[in-house]
Protein backbone atom coordinates (compact mmCIF):
# COMPACT_ATOMS: atom_id res chain seq x y z
CA UNK A 1 0.00 0.00 0.00
CA UNK A 2 1.67 3.44 -0.80
CA UNK A 3 1.89 5.67 1.85
CA UNK A 4 1.76 8.90 -0.37
CA UNK A 5 0.82 9.19 -4.00
CA UNK A 6 1.66 12.42 -5.74
CA UNK A 7 -1.52 14.59 -6.96
CA UNK A 8 -1.97 14.18 -10.29
CA UNK A 9 -1.61 16.88 -12.93
CA UNK A 10 -4.02 15.80 -15.24
CA UNK A 11 -6.84 18.08 -16.86
CA UNK A 12 -10.15 17.18 -17.61
CA UNK A 13 -10.03 15.37 -21.20
CA UNK A 14 -13.28 16.73 -21.95
CA UNK A 15 -11.37 19.60 -21.93
CA UNK A 16 -9.36 18.51 -24.98
CA UNK A 17 -11.99 16.75 -26.88
CA UNK A 18 -13.86 20.25 -26.79
CA UNK A 19 -11.09 21.87 -27.98
CA UNK A 20 -10.42 19.28 -30.79
CA UNK A 21 -14.30 19.99 -31.95
CA UNK A 22 -13.63 23.33 -31.62
CA UNK A 23 -10.81 22.87 -34.16
CA UNK A 24 -13.05 21.36 -35.93
CA UNK A 25 -15.94 23.95 -35.87
CA UNK A 26 -13.15 26.19 -37.40
CA UNK A 27 -12.21 24.20 -40.46
CA UNK A 28 -14.97 22.07 -41.62
CA UNK A 29 -18.25 23.49 -43.01
CA UNK A 30 -20.86 20.89 -41.09
CA UNK A 31 -23.42 22.15 -38.43
CA UNK A 32 -23.15 20.07 -35.64
CA UNK A 33 -20.32 18.62 -33.55
CA UNK A 34 -20.61 16.45 -30.31
CA UNK A 35 -18.69 13.71 -28.57
CA UNK A 36 -17.98 12.33 -25.46
CA UNK A 37 -15.44 10.33 -23.51
CA UNK A 38 -15.56 6.29 -23.18
CA UNK A 39 -15.74 4.51 -19.51
CA UNK A 40 -15.83 1.05 -19.00
CA UNK A 41 -16.59 1.03 -22.70
CA UNK A 42 -19.59 3.36 -22.25
CA UNK A 43 -19.65 6.39 -23.90
CA UNK A 44 -21.45 9.79 -22.48
CA UNK A 45 -21.74 12.56 -24.61
CA UNK A 46 -20.51 15.86 -23.10
CA UNK A 47 -19.37 18.16 -25.44
CA UNK A 48 -21.91 20.08 -27.92
CA UNK A 49 -21.34 22.17 -31.11
CA UNK A 50 -24.61 23.64 -33.29
CA UNK A 51 -27.29 21.99 -31.40
CA UNK A 52 -30.85 23.41 -30.94
CA UNK A 53 -31.92 20.99 -28.47
CA UNK A 54 -30.94 19.59 -25.23
CA UNK A 55 -31.84 16.20 -26.48
CA UNK A 56 -28.64 14.55 -26.55
CA UNK A 57 -26.97 16.48 -23.57
CA UNK A 58 -26.24 13.79 -21.20
CA UNK A 59 -26.64 10.46 -22.79
CA UNK A 60 -25.13 7.30 -22.05
CA UNK A 61 -24.72 5.01 -24.80
CA UNK A 62 -23.39 1.29 -24.07
CA UNK A 63 -21.31 -0.68 -26.65
CA UNK A 64 -22.98 -1.58 -29.82
CA UNK A 65 -26.07 0.78 -29.20
CA UNK A 66 -26.65 3.10 -32.07
CA UNK A 67 -23.61 4.47 -33.84
CA UNK A 68 -21.64 5.89 -31.35
CA UNK A 69 -21.65 2.03 -29.13
CA UNK A 70 -20.73 0.27 -32.59
CA UNK A 71 -17.49 2.73 -32.88
CA UNK A 72 -16.73 2.47 -29.73
CA UNK A 73 -16.97 -1.91 -29.96
CA UNK A 74 -15.45 -1.88 -33.45
CA UNK A 75 -12.73 0.81 -33.03
CA UNK A 76 -13.44 1.69 -36.61
CA UNK A 77 -15.05 5.31 -38.26
CA UNK A 78 -18.39 4.37 -39.53
CA UNK A 79 -21.14 6.71 -40.73
CA UNK A 80 -25.23 6.41 -41.79
CA UNK A 81 -26.30 9.17 -44.40
CA UNK A 82 -30.06 8.41 -43.11
CA UNK A 83 -29.58 7.84 -39.51
CA UNK A 84 -33.83 7.06 -39.03
CA UNK A 85 -33.85 4.38 -41.60
CA UNK A 86 -30.18 2.66 -41.15
CA UNK A 87 -30.53 -0.50 -40.77
CA UNK A 88 -26.66 -1.29 -39.80
CA UNK A 89 -27.69 0.31 -35.83
CA UNK A 90 -29.79 -0.40 -33.32
CA UNK A 91 -32.37 3.00 -32.89
CA UNK A 92 -32.54 3.17 -29.25
CA UNK A 93 -31.81 6.82 -29.94
CA UNK A 94 -33.95 7.59 -32.78
CA UNK A 95 -36.01 10.46 -30.28
CA UNK A 96 -33.13 12.65 -29.37
CA UNK A 97 -30.92 12.12 -32.73
CA UNK A 98 -34.39 12.82 -34.44
CA UNK A 99 -35.44 15.61 -32.14
CA UNK A 100 -32.58 17.82 -32.75
CA UNK A 101 -33.30 17.47 -36.94
CA UNK A 102 -29.81 15.16 -37.79
CA UNK A 103 -30.30 12.65 -40.50
CA UNK A 104 -26.31 11.66 -41.32
CA UNK A 105 -23.78 11.41 -39.05
CA UNK A 106 -20.33 10.18 -39.13
CA UNK A 107 -18.65 9.12 -36.14
CA UNK A 108 -14.63 8.74 -35.26
CA UNK A 109 -13.05 6.44 -32.48
CA UNK A 110 -10.72 8.26 -30.50
CA UNK A 111 -8.29 4.91 -29.98
CA UNK A 112 -5.61 5.07 -27.35
CA UNK A 113 -3.45 1.51 -27.28
CA UNK A 114 -6.27 -0.29 -29.32
CA UNK A 115 -9.19 0.97 -27.10
CA UNK A 116 -12.11 3.62 -27.51
CA UNK A 117 -11.43 6.19 -25.43
CA UNK A 118 -13.73 8.88 -26.72
CA UNK A 119 -15.80 9.65 -29.96
CA UNK A 120 -16.49 12.51 -32.18
CA UNK A 121 -19.46 13.26 -33.84
CA UNK A 122 -19.93 14.94 -37.02
CA UNK A 123 -23.44 15.42 -38.32
CA UNK A 124 -25.98 17.31 -41.04
CA UNK A 125 -29.68 17.80 -40.70
CA UNK A 126 -30.28 16.42 -44.59
CA UNK A 127 -30.06 13.18 -45.55
CA UNK A 128 -26.65 13.01 -47.40
CA UNK A 129 -23.29 11.67 -46.73
CA UNK A 130 -20.52 13.54 -45.01
CA UNK A 131 -18.10 15.13 -47.49
CA UNK A 132 -14.48 13.21 -47.23
CA UNK A 133 -12.81 16.91 -46.31
CA UNK A 134 -14.93 16.98 -43.00
CA UNK A 135 -14.34 13.18 -42.49
CA UNK A 136 -10.39 14.00 -42.84
CA UNK A 137 -11.03 16.56 -40.51
CA UNK A 138 -12.59 14.98 -38.20
CA UNK A 139 -10.32 11.34 -38.24
CA UNK A 140 -7.17 13.91 -37.74
CA UNK A 141 -8.73 15.75 -34.75
CA UNK A 142 -8.97 11.97 -33.53
CA UNK A 143 -5.91 11.25 -34.14
CA UNK A 144 -4.67 14.35 -32.36
CA UNK A 145 -6.64 13.96 -28.92
CA UNK A 146 -5.48 10.22 -29.21
CA UNK A 147 -1.77 11.42 -28.77
CA UNK A 148 -2.88 13.88 -26.32
CA UNK A 149 -4.71 10.96 -24.01
CA UNK A 150 -1.90 8.97 -24.61
CA UNK A 151 0.65 11.39 -23.66
CA UNK A 152 -1.01 12.45 -20.35
CA UNK A 153 -1.70 8.27 -19.18
CA UNK A 154 2.19 8.11 -19.38
CA UNK A 155 2.07 11.32 -17.07
CA UNK A 156 0.15 10.07 -14.63
CA UNK A 157 2.07 6.05 -14.67
CA UNK A 158 5.03 8.43 -14.37
CA UNK A 159 3.89 10.62 -11.33
CA UNK A 160 2.40 6.98 -10.20
CA UNK A 161 6.17 5.54 -10.19
CA UNK A 162 6.99 8.34 -8.17
CA UNK A 163 4.95 7.96 -5.34
CA UNK A 164 5.70 4.29 -5.44
CA UNK A 165 9.64 5.25 -5.61
CA UNK A 166 9.26 8.17 -2.61
CA UNK A 167 7.94 5.93 -0.77
CA UNK A 168 10.95 3.56 -0.45
CA UNK A 169 13.20 6.34 -0.88
CA UNK A 170 15.50 5.28 1.79
CA UNK A 171 16.08 2.05 0.34
CA UNK A 172 16.20 2.44 -3.53
CA UNK A 173 19.13 1.07 -5.28
CA UNK A 174 21.59 1.55 -8.00
CA UNK A 175 19.17 -0.03 -9.90
CA UNK A 176 16.37 1.72 -9.30
CA UNK A 177 18.31 5.13 -9.36
CA UNK A 178 18.98 4.03 -12.88
CA UNK A 179 15.44 3.29 -13.90
CA UNK A 180 14.96 6.25 -12.48
CA UNK A 181 17.57 8.36 -14.97
CA UNK A 182 16.33 5.87 -17.61
CA UNK A 183 12.37 7.74 -17.09
CA UNK A 184 13.92 11.09 -16.75
CA UNK A 185 15.53 11.01 -20.09
CA UNK A 186 12.66 8.73 -21.62
CA UNK A 187 10.36 12.02 -20.17
CA UNK A 188 13.03 14.49 -21.86
CA UNK A 189 12.42 13.35 -24.81
CA UNK A 190 8.73 12.88 -24.74
CA UNK A 191 8.09 16.49 -24.05
CA UNK A 192 10.35 17.90 -27.19
CA UNK A 193 8.08 15.47 -29.16
CA UNK A 194 4.51 17.64 -28.01
CA UNK A 195 3.96 21.09 -29.48
CA UNK A 196 5.38 23.84 -26.84
CA UNK A 197 3.17 24.40 -24.17
CA UNK A 198 1.18 23.45 -20.75
CA UNK A 199 1.65 19.88 -21.62
CA UNK A 200 5.23 19.90 -22.88
CA UNK A 201 5.61 22.27 -19.05
CA UNK A 202 4.16 19.12 -17.18
CA UNK A 203 6.35 16.58 -18.90
CA UNK A 204 9.58 18.45 -17.75
CA UNK A 205 8.21 19.22 -14.46
CA UNK A 206 7.89 15.66 -13.79
CA UNK A 207 11.43 14.93 -15.18
CA UNK A 208 12.63 17.59 -12.45
CA UNK A 209 10.77 15.84 -10.30
CA UNK A 210 12.24 12.34 -11.28
CA UNK A 211 15.80 14.35 -10.24
CA UNK A 212 15.10 15.61 -7.05
CA UNK A 213 13.97 11.96 -5.92
CA UNK A 214 17.52 10.91 -6.72
CA UNK A 215 19.34 14.21 -5.54
CA UNK A 216 18.15 14.23 -1.99
CA UNK A 217 21.10 16.61 -0.53
CA UNK A 218 22.01 18.98 -3.32
CA UNK A 219 25.32 21.54 -3.15
CA UNK A 220 23.37 24.89 -2.61
CA UNK A 221 26.05 26.61 -3.78
CA UNK A 222 26.02 27.95 -7.51
CA UNK A 223 23.01 28.62 -8.37
CA UNK A 224 23.47 30.55 -11.09
CA UNK A 225 23.95 27.52 -13.42
CA UNK A 226 21.40 27.18 -15.89
CA UNK A 227 21.13 24.89 -18.49
CA UNK A 228 18.44 25.01 -21.18
CA UNK A 229 15.45 22.18 -21.95
CA UNK A 230 17.76 21.27 -25.03
CA UNK A 231 21.29 20.87 -23.27
CA UNK A 232 19.29 19.36 -20.30
CA UNK A 233 17.94 16.88 -22.84
CA UNK A 234 20.89 15.97 -24.05
CA UNK A 235 22.84 15.38 -21.18
CA UNK A 236 20.12 12.91 -19.85
CA UNK A 237 20.40 10.83 -22.56
CA UNK A 238 24.55 11.33 -22.38
CA UNK A 239 23.91 10.44 -18.82
CA UNK A 240 22.88 7.08 -19.94
CA UNK A 241 25.72 6.28 -21.83
CA UNK A 242 24.65 6.82 -25.11
CA UNK A 243 26.49 8.15 -28.01
CA UNK A 244 26.27 11.72 -29.67
CA UNK A 245 24.66 9.75 -32.81
CA UNK A 246 22.00 8.21 -30.16
CA UNK A 247 21.85 10.96 -29.05
CA UNK A 248 20.65 12.88 -32.02
CA UNK A 249 18.25 9.69 -33.42
CA UNK A 250 16.21 9.41 -29.51
CA UNK A 251 15.58 13.65 -29.77
CA UNK A 252 15.09 13.82 -33.64
CA UNK A 253 18.69 16.25 -34.40
CA UNK A 254 21.37 16.20 -36.20
CA UNK A 255 24.74 14.94 -34.63
CA UNK A 256 26.12 18.67 -35.15
CA UNK A 257 23.33 19.95 -33.00
CA UNK A 258 24.04 17.36 -30.27
CA UNK A 259 27.23 18.07 -29.69
CA UNK A 260 26.80 21.68 -29.97
CA UNK A 261 24.05 21.42 -26.87
CA UNK A 262 26.64 19.12 -25.19
CA UNK A 263 29.38 21.97 -25.07
CA UNK A 264 27.55 24.52 -24.49
CA UNK A 265 26.58 22.60 -21.35
CA UNK A 266 30.51 21.71 -20.62
CA UNK A 267 30.80 25.41 -20.66
CA UNK A 268 28.59 26.72 -18.23
CA UNK A 269 29.31 23.51 -15.80
CA UNK A 270 32.92 24.34 -16.17
CA UNK A 271 33.62 20.52 -17.00
CA UNK A 272 36.10 19.15 -19.21
CA UNK A 273 34.30 16.23 -20.64
CA UNK A 274 31.27 14.37 -20.99
CA UNK A 275 31.30 12.46 -17.72
CA UNK A 276 32.55 15.55 -16.12
CA UNK A 277 29.40 17.95 -17.38
CA UNK A 278 27.00 14.72 -16.25
CA UNK A 279 29.04 14.74 -12.66
CA UNK A 280 28.40 18.50 -12.69
CA UNK A 281 24.74 18.40 -13.60
CA UNK A 282 24.33 15.66 -10.88
CA UNK A 283 25.68 17.55 -8.31
CA UNK A 284 23.62 20.44 -8.69
CA UNK A 285 20.55 18.86 -9.13
CA UNK A 286 19.93 19.08 -12.46
CA UNK A 287 19.98 15.16 -12.93
CA UNK A 288 19.03 12.42 -11.51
Amino acid sequence: MLSRTPPLLRPRDGDALRAELRAVAGRANVPVLFGGEVSAGTLHLTEFFGTRTNGLKGLVIPPSSGLGGRVVLQRQPASVPDYGSAMSITHHYDRPVLGEGIRSVLAVPVLVDGASRAVLYAAVRESMPIGDRTAEILVQAGRRLGTEIAIRDEVDRRLQMLGVLDSNKGNASAAVAEGIRDAHAELRGLAQSVPDGPLRGRLRAVSEKLAALVNDEVEGGDTSVTLSPRELDVLAHIALGCTNNEVAHRLSLQPETVKSYLRAAMGKLDAHSRHEAVVAARRLGLLP
